[in-house]
């Protein structure tokens, strides 16, 4: 999402950051910045909305200077802003930041008793403030800003300037994307490669808990604690398409691999851990109103509709409320029964896809309240809605959706969590627990997605199959359709998901030695019947590819395959469970030659009935 860019060398560096802005365009923002450096006074410009704004702003106000940076911000913590655009600056020190500080709050706290004064709502301010707080114990930028990083909690691509060492250049990253361009004499600092390809193919990729410093014409790079690195350059021999998919193959895989990212942003600067809530800044209902909800209405179409039935799990079981699950196209067409009583959750990733929008003015046509999720910064079904919870996966170029999955199932969690904390189902211990499990869920991701060059193997085992079936019972039910969905749309392979105990009632007469069955069976409270649905394939001579827990050696032991994924909590399994669907799918189309980002006769956003 957010972008940065920095640079330090011979040329102007105005132009040069835009360019590479533009060229980070793709990723999605809504406001921008840039701050360059003359002598020892710098110089901000900042502007919501779109680069051309801020473009206009520069050739009305030109900046000068041969050191800068440059960000492009998808609003987290903070609503888009001039004011929480960055470059944001306390005392000397300008920072740009992409990430995610999980203790600003407290930090924030610390500064304000320390006589600070704060400009914006936004985490990254911190870092600026506190950078000059340890400025004045150690009058030495590089190691004041080591101190700094030091205390920060949760993820950080920074880059930053002092304007008492005009000549420096500092650069760090955790757990946020950040590469270092080399050139002669002149150094650049960008979150993505195509920002600065077109001036060098010279690259270094930081590692996490990695710091660079650029002045006089050198690089020096070390850990943020200090220890001398000796990094070394690679040379990117990409085409411009090829470095906007990050030197994946295709969008689809660079997506799949960009979902722990995703769900970080999306739950950024909205987890209350203390008080074990959730703060939903344009949710558009009150306690008051939450409290009058007597029904759940959850309306969506395709993919959305899976994380829908997921909803309805979590919803029910934490905030006792009954919930109805529609199929978009079906809603207006039934006499749905809604009212001043219902609230409608509407789930878009584009925001305007036809029906759902067509569901939404049904039903407030009838009365209801409704909170949209979606992707897209006030697209139609967020504009119409009384609220909205935003899931802040970025674009999603592939028309089979899957960071935009994952992250409508969060952003249904958080909603859940709210809801369940507004009308009393759920006591702070158990929203603490709840929001606990889900920060860990981007680690467990990332670990999920090691899995990818043995679900590839199985691809080519299985590649050849005209019909596959996907197993799940619960709430990982909704998974199996999505797995057999994210296979049918890109291999056009037939696949169909169902509840596994629905089986004996129609699917196990299609069961032969040629049909591939993908059963979900985790460690959670169904284990033991899926378990006994996975036997009844296997004495059927079905071809079992089990999707279980790290470590689950029985059920190794009895199926043909098995893809393991950590532990988990049970609820949170759904987003786990997801990730080798999505990376067999891909590998399976791949091999057989389909078009992965574009397949035939879909489109990533259904704007007509």
């Amino acid at each position: 999402m957010c972008g940065i860019v920095g640079y330090i060398g011979e040329q102007e560096a105005t132009p040069i950051i835009l360019d590479g802005l533009k060229r980070l365009e793709y990723r999605g923002y809504d406001s921008a910045g840039i701050c360059t450096l003359q002598g020892y006074r710098s110089t901000v410009r900042r502007s919501e909305g779109k680069l051309s704004n801020l473009e206009k702003l520069l050739a009305a106000e030109p900046l000068q200077g041969r050191i800068g940076i440059g960000h492009t911000r998808w609003a987290t913590h903070g609503r888009p802003s001039e004011t929480n655009a960055h470059p944001h600056k306390a005392g000397p020190f300008i920072v740009v930041h992409n990430g995610i500080i999980e203790n600003y709050v407290a930090l924030k706290e610390r500064l304000i008793g320390l006589g600070h004064t704060f400009k914006s709502e936004t985490d990254t301010e911190v870092i600026s403030h506190l950078v000059e707080e340890k400025y004045k114990s150690v009058p030495d930028f590089e190691q004041a800003v080591r101190l700094a990083l030091g205390e920060l909690s949760g993820a950080y691509a920074v880059c930053i300037l002092c304007e008492r060492e005009p000549d420096v250049l500092i650069a760090a990253k955790l757990g946020s994307p950040m590469v270092i361009g080399l050139s002669r004499d002149e150094y650049f600092v960008a979150s993505d490669i195509p920002a600065i390809l077109s001036h060098t193919r010279e690259m270094v990729f930081m590692e996490d808990g990695e710091m660079a410093v650029f002045r006089d014409g050198t690089a020096s790079f070390s850990t943020v604690a200090g220890k001398p690195l000796d990094k070394k350059a690679r040379h990117i021999d990409w085409s411009p398409l090829m470095a906007e998919k990050g030197g994946y193959k295709h969008f689809m895989l660079k997506e799949i691999f960009e979902q722990p990212r995703a769900i970080r942003d999306t739950i950024t600067g909205r987890l209350l851990e203390e008080e074990g809530d959730v703060y939903l800044a344009a949710l558009g209902l009150s306690d008051a109103d939450l409290k009058k909800v007597e029904r759940v209405c959850i309306v969506a179409c395709g993919t959305s509709w899976h994380a829908a039935l997921v909803g309805k799990f979590l919803i029910e079981e934490h905030c006792r409320i009954p919930v109805e699950v529609d199929i978009a196209s079906e809603f207006r067409y039934r006499k749905p029964i809604v009212n001043d009583r219902t609230l409608m959750i509407l789930i878009s990733q584009s925001g305007e896809t036809a029906d759902t929008l067509a569901a939404l003015r049904e039903g407030k046509s009838r009365g209801a309240r409704n909170v949209a999720v979606c992707n897209v910064v006030d697209s139609s079904i967020a504009r119409e809605s009384d609220g909205v919870v935003y899931t802040h996966a970025g674009p999603e170029i592939g028309v089979a959706s899957t960071k935009a999955f994952v992250t409508q199932i969060v952003a249904l969690y958080l909603f859940t969590v709210r809801l369940g904390r507004a009308i009393g189902t759920l006591d702070r211990a158990q929203g603490r627990d709840m929001l606990a499990s889900l920060l860990h869920l981007p680690a467990l991701i990332d670990e999920t997605l090691k899995l990818n060059g043995q679900v590839e193997k199985l691809a080519r085992t299985y590649m050849h199959a005209q019909d596959f079936l996907y197993l799940g019972r619960g709430i990982n039910y909704p998974i199996a359709l999505e797995g057999a969905l994210k296979l049918k749309e890109i291999s056009y392979i037939h696949a169909e998901g169902y509840p596994a105990g629905e089986m004996k009632h129609g699917p196990i007469a299609l069961i032969d030695e040629n049909m591939p069955v993908v059963v979900l069976a985790p460690r959670t409270e169904t284990y033991e019947k899926v378990a006994s649905n996975m036997e009844e394939v296997i004495a059927r001579g079905g071809r079992v590819i089990a999707v279980c827990t790290t470590g689950d050696t029985d059920l190794a032991s009895k199926a043909e395959a098995t893809i393991e994924v950590p532990p988990c909590d049970s609820q949170l399994t759904t987003v786990l469970l997801a990730v080798p669907l999505q990376l067999l799918a891909y590998h399976v189309a791949v091999m057989k030659g389909t078009d992965v980002d574009q397949p035939r006769n879909l489109a990533k956003s259904v704007t007509v009935e």
